[in-house]
């Protein structure tokens, strides 16, 4: 009898699971598909602006607890136990904070500038600048807050107190980026990642970020390359080859924003593979052209689906203003086809319209982009050393009082 053929696919997860099963690592996978996330955040989204806004705290909530529950490190799922009551609260209590502080220094601010300066604008250049560290701020306790709500296998993850030695170095390392014309922008994303990992714990253990940032310094050679040519075009242009040159300014264009996705990705891969837990290493697997592709092909489907009620609105504007125009010129008549009952069902559906665009760009980034990319980070994870996840036990838990407030209220992108 024939013995059956085996693909190399087949025997490469068999493999894996023989691996797992010896204790050698750990992958993970990903369980979630976009038409539920779709569903929950467009339904969420509907929800938020009914409330003015008010839901959006039990959407962030909802959503997270469905991503956390599709990535699962060795086939168990992550679990996120924040709850939205604590990011209320801790909203309201840095707008608290937030409008005292900025009150009280613009106050002063103000004073000085008008004494000084004889204007205003010096106040605000200065007040502008004295965001920038909260900002930072609020960065790492937002961080805090999710590894304080996230679980693994029952045990929580957590980060150590150190919000303003954050905001401090990033202030001192953005500063010699821009000096260095962003020659240093790889010593300052190791730096500051080295920073928030050596203080994260799992359980009773602590994390360490091990490497140096010379094995980031490459990761800039597509801005490099871009520069590069961007010189050659320049120097192109000026000998009077212009469709030559401007060639080369779109390429250099094409090559900046493919860089900024592979120092992300390779940032990322480098430094995973240097973090230890102990005896327990991490690695990281990613395609920086694939996810290239997932972010060019995501947001250009999410801007052809928005285009639709986009347009919808336009016509809509249109309409209202073409109302009022002949109303001004004495053509009562003609206007009254958009009077009483009709007319607030315009403004009615141009509202709805409006708010429709940034429901289904939300949902639709949310499918196609963070879905995909969230999957992609998660297939590409592997855990080396997991049999000694048994030694570790459970740590204290954190109250963190104002939860996400401060990033929030400052909104610094902190959603997952």
């Amino acid at each position: 009898m024939k013995a059956q053929e085996i693909s190399p696919g087949t025997q490469a997860r068999a493999e894996d699971v023989a691996q797992q099963e010896r204790g050698e690592h750990l992958s993970t996978h990903f369980a979630g598909r976009r038409w539920p996330i779709f569903k929950l955040t467009l339904g969420t989204g509907v929800l938020t602006v009914l409330t003015l806004g008010l839901y959006r705290f039990w959407q962030k909530t909802r959503i997270r607890r469905w991503y956390w529950s599709a990535i699962r490190p060795g086939g168990h799922p992550l679990d996120y136990v924040g709850e939205p009551f604590e990011k209320l609260l801790g909203f309201l209590i840095a707008v608290v904070i937030l409008a005292f502080y900025i009150g009280i220094v613009n106050l002063g601010l103000m004073f000085a500038s008008f004494a000084v300066f004889q204007g205003n604008t010096a106040a605000y250049a200065l007040s502008f600048v004295g965001v920038i560290p909260i900002w930072f701020y609020a960065r790492y306790r937002a961080r805090r807050y999710v590894l304080a709500r996230t679980r693994w296998m029952g045990l929580r993850f957590g980060l150590a107190p150190g919000a303003w030695g954050f905001a401090l170095r990033a202030l001192w390392h953005w500063l010699l980026t821009l000096i260095t014309l962003g020659l240093l922008w790889p010593r300052m994303t190791f730096k500051l990642e080295k920073y928030r990992t050596d203080r994260t714990w799992f359980g009773d253990h602590s994390m360490e970020q091990g490497g140096s940032w010379f094995m980031l310094f490459w990761c800039i050679k597509w801005h490099l390359f871009a520069l590069g040519l961007l010189f050659v075009s320049t120097v192109v242009l000026g000998a009077g080859l212009a469709p030559l040159a401007i060639l080369g300014y779109i390429l250099a264009g094409l090559m900046l924003l493919f860089g900024a996705v592979y120092y992300r990705v390779e940032t990322r891969k480098r430094m995973a593979g240097a973090k230890r837990l102990g005896p327990i290493r991490l690695q990281l697997v990613l395609s920086p052209f694939r996810v290239f592709w997932i972010l060019l092909s995501g947001y250009a489907l999410a801007l052809l689906v928005s285009a639709i009620p986009t347009a919808f609105l336009g016509v809509l504007f249109l309409r209202l203003q073409s109302a009022d125009t002949l109303t001004e010129v004495g053509m009562e008549n003609v206007s009254q086809l958009f009077s009483g009952a009709d007319r607030w069902l315009l403004v009615g559906m141009t509202a709805m319209s409006y708010f429709a665009v940034f429901l289904i760009w939300s949902a639709v980034t949310q499918a196609w982009v963070t879905l995909p990319l969230t999957r992609l980070y998660a297939r590409g994870l592997r855990i080396d050393g997991a049999e000694s996840l048994p030694a570790i036990h459970q740590r204290p838990r954190d109250d963190h009082l104002e939860a996400e407030g401060f990033a929030e209220a400052l909104d610094v992108g902190a959603s997952l």
